[in-house]
């Protein structure tokens, strides 16, 4: 059983509770609708035709420190985008099991009884891959969050999401030249993105998503988005997935069995 701190509900803008989760519900694809419900929102500046059939999942991580394998994560933001307006939302803190160093705690407000109870991130992966699923995957700095990630899925042998993992970063250099610098909240303020609090995860995640739909409206061509291999190329980077990772099935040692 797990406990995910909100999802969004369909027709509905407002943090909704969702208590004692059962993990096997979310194999359901109708159970699965029941947790991720979506929800509607009229039409922006952002649907134009090139944006109508773009979905893709913009995610941001708050961790403890910076070293993954040793650091843990503290939260995760994901924001499902669809027609270029987010769709759904996975957002949930964690419970590291060890102390919040003042440091990372001073960065995202987060602190030891925050996460204190709340979901193991073992007890997340699973359904983290089931809301991402094979959508594209974007992220500001994505390197630091997938390796994150990734370092968790290879110890606890769990299911990762299947898209493809874009970084906003090294995009941003290329279609913004000039900027002083290239930090998210620099981008939001330069593209007058509205924005409230950062460095918690979805809020981020909501800003890395809308930067890469500005970044769309500035490279498309005639009204057609970039095909997902152009995407690639413009990170200056070799195409980058999570792993997946097959479990292995656990021996039995032979002297517990006498």
């Amino acid at each position: 059983m797990i406990e995910l701190d909100f999802v969004l509900q369909k027709g509905c803008q407002k943090r909704c509770p969702l208590t004692c989760v059962d993990l096997k519900c979310l194999r359901t694809p109708k159970k699965l609708n029941f947790l991720f419900h979506t929800f509607s929102l009229v039409e922006s500046q952002f649907c134009v035709l090139y944006l109508f059939h773009m979905r893709f999942i913009a995610f941001d991580l708050e961790t403890t420190g910076t070293v993954a394998g040793v650091d843990q994560i503290v939260e995760i933001g994901a924001v499902r985008f669809i027609n270029g307006e987010p769709e759904a939302v996975f957002s949930t803190l964690i419970d590291p099991l060890r102390p919040i160093p003042p440091g990372a705690s001073a960065v995202n407000g987060i602190s030891d009884a925050m996460v204190r109870g709340k979901p193991l991130i073992q007890t997340l992966l699973e359904p983290f891959a089931e809301f991402c699923g094979e959508d594209p995957l974007v992220a500001h700095n994505s390197s630091f969050d997938a390796q994150f990630l990734t370092a968790d899925i290879k110890k606890h042998e769990l299911p990762a999401p299947r898209g493809i993992i874009l970084d906003t970063l090294p995009m941003a250099r290329k279609v913004f030249p000039g900027l002083a610098n290239y930090k998210l909240g620099t981008l939001v303020q330069h593209l007058k993105i509205p924005a409230g609090e950062f460095h918690r995860a979805e809020e981020d995640a909501t800003y890395c998503g809308r930067l890469f739909l500005e970044m769309l409206k500035r490279i498309s061509i005639n009204g057609q988005a970039p095909g997902i291999e152009n995407l690639v190329a413009l990170t200056g980077k070799p195409t980058v997935r999570f792993p997946q990772i097959e479990r292995k099935p656990k021996q039995l040692d032979l002297l517990s069995l006498f």
